[in-house]
Order: C-alpha cells, then sequence, then structure tokens
C-alpha cells in the first residue's frame, strides 16, 4: 500500500533500525520501545490487520512467530518475552499493518493494561 508508514520503511523510503530481514518479514526496533527489547516484526506483504488475513497467509504468520523465536533467543531472553498484536482500534493498532511487538528484557504484568 502506497502510504502505508511500515510499507515505506519496506521500501527503505523511511529509515529503521533493522534487526533482521528476509525475503518475507523485516523486524527493526520500535522507535518507542517499551521494554528493553521491543522488535516490531512485519510481513512485507502489505496486511491491515489480523482480521484481514487470508488463508494463503498462514504460512507467512507461521514464519513470523518463527523468527519470533529465533530473534528472542538472539537476544538472550531467556527468562521469556511476549509477543503482542494489536488489532483494529480498540486493540491499540497505531498501524494498519500487521505487526507483532516482541517485548522482553524485564518482567510483564497480566493483565497488560
Amino acid at each position: 500500500m502506497e502510504n502505508c508508514l511500515f510499507c515505506k520503511i519496506v521500501r527503505n523510503e523511511l529509515p529503521s533500525t533493522k534487526v533482521y530481514e528476509d525475503d518475507k518479514v523485516l523486524a527493526f526496533n520500535d522507535i518507542d520501545p517499551k521494554a528493553p527489547t521491543h522488535i516490531l516484526i512485519i510481513p512485507k506483504k502489505h496486511i491491515a490487520s489480523i482480521a484481514a488475513l487470508e488463508d494463503e497467509d498462514c504460512d507467512l504468520v507461521a514464519h513470523i512467530i518463527r523468527t519470533a523465536k529465533q530473534l528472542a533467543a538472539a537476544k538472550g531472553l531467556d527468562n521469556g518475552f511476549r509477543l503482542v498484536v494489536n488489532t483494529g482500534r480498540d486493540g491499540g493498532q497505531t498501524v494498519n499493518h500487521l505487526h507483532f511487538h516482541l517485548l522482553g528484557g524485564r518482567a510483564f504484568s497480566w493483565p497488560p493494561g
């Protein structure tokens, strides 16, 4: 999508601090971190949210979760981490491009707020 913030990052039209990239996903540090480790993992394919996923996207979502697992291990998040996907305005989604927040490096409480 042309005006999507994360699509612009994928196309290198906007800067990011990349921590991982392959042909399907891009992972970069969040500009407003909520934990010592706060990485956004996004598909390079524009998908607005979980609500917009198609059956054909299941392998892509599995790939994102595997990527999150690998990044968590690489960042030494041995005591645990949180993987969050906000969906829609009431769910706290602020960028309409599917993205997973990998948070770690501190203890988290429940409910999240």
